[in-house]
Parts: structure tokens; sequence; C-alpha cells
């Protein structure tokens, strides 16, 4: 059953944040890309410290520890696609983020010498052909925007592998309070280096701005770190990666795009994809079952 809640929440994860691509395009109408970032971790930060401060007095060091590789891990991957998004297209930004969901069975692999499930690889590579179909359209150019986008889906991977190993251990909720407030310290240093203390209030890219910091980084990342304490992995991100999908939703209901047959094909190939890796475990039962039928034999 706590399987099915993990798996839950992170598909809840995936909605907010695909609904978080609608938003974004309007805060970036008023703040500039780090401006942002600093802006939606600050307020999670303060959201979660005020929600759960009664939790922050048994905050332990290996906690504090712990949130800060992931704190790190985070702006990393969010300042690394922002830059790169200055250099390559938003379709390619998006489809080369998405590799994390390949990049983390591999993590995975080396640390731990745990051997790769097939089924969980074969939706990992299915979800990459699905948001491809979703976002990409096809060139064979590379720039320094797409290895900067590159480096940006690693540093994703390692956040969400990370936060799986993390979890077992800590209070999720604490750990979460140490990683936003991380990345909104960093996203500080950046904005005082880059000196962008010129923030707009105008109204509609305020409410934008405390949506995505609401939404898709307080409870989204909440969720996240929650249900990697029922949920593999290599799961997580075939779940999250469904993000994609979701952004296209919004985009058409939103923003009037066009829904087109590619989009199609790409929604229903990343369905395929999370059934795949759900067949794993119906596979295990009928083994199990049959290895049982057999001794009784």
């Amino acid at each position: 059953m706590r399987k099915y809640l993990g798996e839950f929440m992170l598909i809840i994860t995936a909605v907010i944040w695909g609904s978080g691509f609608v938003f974004t395009a309007v805060s970036l109408d008023y703040l500039t890309p780090y401006q942002l970032l600093a802006a939606r971790f600050s307020i999670g930060v303060i959201i979660l410290c005020i929600v759960f401060y009664k939790r922050l007095k048994n905050i332990r060091k290996s906690t504090i520890i712990k949130g800060i590789v992931l704190g790190i891990f985070l702006y990393l991957a969010f300042l690394l696609q922002t830059i790169g998004l200055q250099f390559t297209t938003p379709s390619k930004n998006a489809f080369i983020t998405a590799v994390n969901v390949v990049i983390v069975p591999f993590i995975a692999f080396f640390a731990y010498k745990r051997r790769i499930d097939k089924f969980e690889l074969s939706g990992a590579f299915l979800a990459i052909i699905g948001i491809a179909f979703l976002s990409l359209q096809f060139t064979t150019e590379v720039n320094i925007g797409d290895l900067l986008t590159l480096a940006c889906a690693f540093a994703f991977a390692y956040q969400i592998f990370y936060t799986a190993k993390y979890v077992k251990e800590e209070d999720p909720i604490l750990l979460t309070v140490v990683q936003m407030g991380v990345a909104a310290l960093l996203a500080w240093i950046v904005v005082l280096f880059r000196g962008e203390w010129n923030f707009s209030f105008e109204i509609e890219g305020v409410l934008s701005t405390v949506y995505l910091a609401v939404f898709s980084t307080t409870l989204a990342y909440c969720l996240q770190t929650i249900a990697q304490k029922f949920t593999n992995e290599t799961k997580t991100a075939i779940i999250l990666s469904t993000e994609a999908f979701w952004g296209m939703v919004f985009s058409v209901i939103l923003l009037n795009e066009v829904l087109t047959y590619r989009m199609i094909i790409g929604a229903i190939i990343i369905l395929i994809a999370i059934l795949l890796s759900e067949t794993k475990l119906s596979f295990i039962k009928r083994k199990t079952l049959k290895e049982k039928n057999i001794i009784q034999n």
C-alpha cells in the first residue's frame, strides 16, 4: 500500500511541475531566471519553517549534512538548466534535462553494484523516447547549451539518487527544509554576484512566482522526498518524467497550444514506459507463485 502511496505522490509532483512551465513563462516576463530561483526557494524555505517549526527543534547534524548535499545538487541542476537555456532551444533543454531518467539507474548500479532491472531500464529509455516526441525539435547540432543542460540532467539524477538514499534514515520534512534553505542561499549568492537587485513587483509576476514557490517548490519537493521513502530511485525518475506530458497538457489548456499527433504519440509512449516499469511487480509475483507450486508438487 505504501508503494502505491509513494507513486501517487510522485504523480501529483509531476502534475504540479508540469503546470509550472506555464507559470515560469509568466514569471520570466518580470524577473530574471536567477531572481526567480532566489524568490521561489526563499519563499519555499520560509513556508516550511513556519509550518514545521516544531520539528526544527529535533533536527540532527546528519540531516543538515545530507540536506546540504541535496541542496547543492538541486540548485546546481536549476542553475545549469537556466544557463543552458540561454544557448539552446527550450525543447532541447526540456528533453536533455529529462535524460536524468536514464542516468539514475546507472548511478545506482555503480554505487551499489546492483543489477540493473530490465523492466525499469526499458521503461526509462521508453520515457526518453516519449519525451522526445513531446518536446524535441529534431536537429543534429550540439552546442554549449546542450552540454550544460546535460550536466543539469546529471545533477537532477544525483539529487534523486541521494534523496532515495538519505530519506531512509532521515525525516523527509527536515531534509527538505535544509535542502531548500541551501538552494535559497546559493541562489542569493548568484543574484548578489550578478548584481540583479532590481526586482519587479507587478501583480501578475508576483502571483506566478508565489505559485511556483508554494506548489512547484515547497509542496512538490516535500511530496517527492516523502514518496522516495517508499519508491526506488529509478521508478521515481520514470514517474517524474511525466512532467513533460503534464506540461503539454497545461500548455494546451492554458496557453492554447495546438495538440499534434506527435504529442499524442509521445504521451502514449510515456504511459507505456510507466506500465512497463510496473510490470516488474506482477512478473515477480507470478514467478514466486510458480516456484511455490513447483515446491509443493
